[in-house]
């Protein structure tokens, strides 16, 4: 998730992303939005050592500046950016 275009400044929609701290992973993905609300769904994993995909733990949907503000969070605490962990499933229309 691109959290800014510029310095200080979200995007304008909702965008996907991946972090992790090589022990849980989690996938910001945009699942409803419009003028007035945008929210993700944030899925949470947990790597395996063996190289397999990570084991999905939960998943929640939140609105746009939690999103955000837990991204930011994550990327204070040293979690990375990180390529796509698994294929997600396709996205619910609301």
């Amino acid at each position: 998730m691109n959290v800014t275009n510029s310095p200080g400044r979200p995007p304008l929609s909702p965008q996907e992303g991946w972090i992790s701290d090589g022990r849980q992973v989690l996938h910001f993905q945009p699942c409803r939005y419009d003028r007035w609300s945008q929210s993700l769904e944030v899925t949470f994993g947990e790597v395996m050592p063996s190289g397999e995909p990570p084991l999905l733990k939960h998943r929640r949907e939140l609105m746009r500046d939690e999103a955000i503000k837990l991204w930011a969070q994550k990327r204070r605490a040293g979690w990375q950016v990180c390529a796509p962990q698994w294929t997600p499933p396709p996205l619910r229309r609301a």
